[in-house]
C-alpha cells in the first residue's frame, strides 16, 4: 500500500485526482494522506484543492451510479455495501432530504450515503452540487490547517 501511495504521490495533482476518486468510491484509501504528502512537497494548495474536490465528489457520483441502477446484488457485491446499511442510510434521507449528500465526505457511512441517493434516484445535479459543496467544506479545512501548521 505503501508503495501504491508513494506512486500517487510522485503523479503529483493527477495522483491526487486518482487517489481522492479511489477514496471517495468504497475503496478503502485515505486521500487525506496523499493530500497532506503533496501539500508538504510544495504543490500548490488551490491546485490540490480543485484535484481533491473533482475526484472525490467523481467518486462519490459512482457510487450514486451504481445505487440508480437499482440491482441490490450489484450493490452488495461490487460496492460492498450491506442491505441493512442502506436501509439506514435511506431513512436518514426521507428525514433529512438531499442535504444528507453533504455528509458523504465522512469515512466509512459517505459511500452507503451516495448509494442510498443513488438507489433513490434523487435529482441527479442537484446531488452532485450538494456532494461537492460537502467535499469542498473538507478539502478546504483540511488545506487551511496544513497551511497554518
Amino acid at each position: 500500500m505503501s508503495t501504491f501511495l508513494a506512486i500517487l504521490e510522485s503523479w503529483g495533482y493527477w495522483g491526487m485526482l486518482i487517489a481522492a476518486f479511489i477514496a471517495g468510491s468504497v475503496f478503502p484509501l485515505s486521500s487525506e494522506v496523499v493530500l497532506t504528502a503533496l501539500q508538504l512537497a510544495g504543490l500548490d494548495p488551490l491546485r490540490l484543492f480543485v484535484a481533491a474536490t473533482v475526484g472525490n465528489t467523481a467518486g462519490s457520483m459512482f457510487n450514486y451510479a451504481i445505487g440508480s441502477l437499482g440491482k441490490m446484488e450489484w450493490i452488495e457485491r461490487y460496492l460492498h455495501v450491506e442491505p441493512a446499511k442502506l436501509e439506514r442510510a435511506q431513512r436518514w434521507l426521507q428525514r433529512y432530504g438531499i442535504w444528507i449528500g453533504l455528509f458523504c465526505s465522512l469515512p466509512f457511512i459517505g459511500s452507503v450515503i451516495a448509494v442510498a441517493l443513488g438507489f433513490t434516484r434523487t435529482n441527479p445535479w442537484l446531488t452532485l452540487l450538494i456532494i461537492t459543496l460537502g467535499k469542498a467544506i473538507r478539502y478546504a479545512a483540511l488545506l487551511f490547517l496544513l497551511v497554518q501548521f
